[in-house]
């Protein structure tokens, strides 16, 4: 018995990084998910891997037409929606005073707004299905600052205070609402030597380890398999029933303080 048996899953930004380690974990533990992104063949790709438990779904989630037609091809396969994990989002860096308005903007239409309009479209869905739970993704710095991602922190802090307030909004219908906070992962984002094919991406993941090393109280740096773990342990009912509202960091210790060693 998998802890997400009979369970339909819709995961946004999955067709790579954490949100792909968390459509392949998920289904691993008997849940049907939707891989739901912009990135067309990586996320074809992840379903074909995946099998007859999973379909691809075009999804920009600043876009509502788009969430209206993700909701409906996700019942046209499945039935039903008792699941989401909203986890797309973008990065930029950039001192505060000199990003421009439109960067901004764009950060936040797509982390900030993708996360509202997934809650809104997707929450009456899975108390119709009798209630379920929804992750999303915000940031070690959704708790704390970090020079040179400003407008990230301040989606991120953003979809913190959106996890309470969905949470106290959608409890009664069975719904629990909590956010994952992951600090350094080893994902694109974190990483971009992943995405060029004449990068040296061993060299490139040894380097970032050996910076993080230096910051982080476990030596290293994160791994998106073990962030998707998180968000499975906060969507099985089972292991989480009891939580919600709740922001979660997972970032090796590097919030714990600072090491005088």
């Amino acid at each position: 018995m998998g802890k997400l048996d009979g369970r339909v899953v819709l995961i946004t930004g999955a067709a790579r990084g954490q949100g792909e380690q968390e459509a392949r974990l998920f289904a691993s533990e008997g849940a049907r998910v939707v891989v739901a992104d912009v990135l067309d063949e990586p996320g074809e790709s992840v379903v074909k891997d995946i099998g007859s438990a999973a379909v691809y779904v075009r999804l920009d989630v600043s876009k509502e037409a788009d969430w209206a037609a993700a909701v409906a091809a996700t019942k046209d396969a499945f039935g039903k929606i008792d699941g989401l994990v909203n986890n797309a989002g973008i990065l930029r860096f950039n001192e505060l005073v000199s990003t421009p308005l439109e960067e901004f903007q764009q950060i936040v239409q797509v982390n900030q707004v993708g996360a509202f309009l997934g809650i809104k479209n997707v929450a009456p869905e899975i108390a119709a299905a009798g209630g379920g739970s929804i992750v999303n993704t915000a940031s070690y710095t959704g708790v704390t600052g970090m020079a040179y991602v400003g407008a990230y922190a301040a989606t991120k802090h953003a979809i913190v205070g959106l996890t309470k307030v969905a949470a106290l909004e959608l409890a009664a219908k069975g719904i629990r609402v909590n956010a994952v906070c992951p600090g350094a992962i080893d994902t694109a984002m974190s990483n971009p030597a992943q995405l060029d094919p004449a990068a040296d991406t061993e060299e490139a993941a040894a380097a970032l380890d050996g910076f993080y090393r230096k910051l982080v109280p476990l030596g290293r740096v994160g791994r998106p398999e073990e962030v998707a773990r998180l968000a499975l342990f906060l969507t099985a009912e089972e292991d989480s029933a009891y939580i919600t509202g709740q922001p979660f960091v997972i970032d090796g210790g590097w919030l714990a303080g600072v090491s005088v060693l």
